[in-house]
């Protein structure tokens, strides 16, 4: 091996480390390394092509990181950007388990089919993109995207959901993206899905849980009632006395700071005085409003059934 190929490999793998391992055929051509000098190190089983453009300096598998430039590069590098999941990945949001990466590109760009990435034709807005690392979108503007191109309605909640609680993009970010990004699927779902993650129970209201109960043939409940405990005032959202039924909805709010011990004193004074507590989070209530009902509905029969016996043994001793 000569100083001069020596010296070609090591400026490569410096060069690479900021990209997982990998470089594109631009970049080899920059450091020196010429078509010639790359056929020769793939042939003597030192790197390995992953597609036309992509070069990994090593044999291993992919990490994530050369996952991404790779679709990046394959694609085509200037006009592709990380964009949905892949672009909240690359942020550093966890949780997801997605197989492919994906990646946006103008509508005016052409493009062929790249192996293990998704391509997305659209439209993009000003200041869209992330200001540094890899090409990506915003991670706020990839939140929405991820949700209108996630497979249900379930994971399109769990990535607003996600973003949120990991503070990768705040509430205001995130209403703000949902009112400014156009998407083709869940048009309606995604804003008041972002709602409820960023407000919390403050969108209580829009999901109008009076009309669920008329809906489901159950009384109209009493809202944020007041109760005086030993330790003080409770608030209770929703509130059958009659039975002793509460239902507690719960935002994003409730699972942060202290709000997780203010709930669980909440639900333990109602308890102790002999009362039922049902807890629903609002995204579920979102999403499957009518497994959520049924077992309100099953709850305020089974209570009301109780509290018919306690009523009739009162009246049968009163006489």
């Amino acid at each position: 091996m000569t100083a001069a190929a020596r010296a070609r490999r090591e400026r490569a793998a410096v060069a690479a480390d900021d990209h997982g391992g990998v470089l594109s055929r631009r970049l080899l051509r920059e450091l020196g390394v010429d078509r010639n000098a790359l056929a020769r190190e793939v042939a003597a089983g030192r790197w390995r092509r992953h597609g036309h453009e992509t070069v990994a300096v090593h044999t291993v598998a992919l990490g994530d990181v050369a996952r991404r430039w790779r679709a990046i590069w394959e694609v085509g590098a200037g006009a592709a950007v990380l964009d949905g999941v892949s672009a909240l990945q690359a942020a550093g949001v966890t949780g997801f388990g997605e197989a492919v990466e994906h990646v946006s590109v103008p509508r005016a760009v052409h493009h062929g089919r790249v192996s293990g990435v998704r391509i997305h034709r659209i439209e993009r807005g000003p200041r869209e993109l992330a200001v540094a690392g890899i090409p990506r979108v915003r991670p706020a503007v990839a939140a929405i995207r991820a949700a209108s191109w996630a497979v249900s309605d379930r994971q399109a909640a769990l990535v607003l959901a996600l973003v949120v609680q990991q503070r990768v993009v705040t509430a205001g970010q995130l209403l703000a993206a949902a009112s400014a990004v156009p998407v083709r699927s869940r048009r309606a779902l995604i804003p008041l899905l972002a709602a409820d993650v960023a407000a919390g129970a403050q969108s209580l209201g829009e999901l109008d849980f009076a009309s669920l109960c008329r809906r489901h043939g159950l009384p109209v409940p009493d809202r944020q009632v007041v109760r005086t405990t030993p330790s003080g005032r409770i608030y209770l959202d929703v509130c059958w006395s009659d039975v002793g039924l509460v239902v507690e909805i719960d935002g994003s709010s409730h699972r942060s700071g202290l709000a997780v011990m203010d709930d669980n004193l909440r639900q333990n004074a109602v308890v102790l005085d002999g009362g039922t507590v049902l807890r629903i989070d609002l995204v579920g209530l979102r999403l499957q409003p009518e497994a959520f009902m049924a077992q309100v509905c099953r709850a305020h029969a089974a209570l009301g059934v109780s509290a018919r016996g306690v009523v009739l043994t009162a009246r049968k001793g009163a006489r």
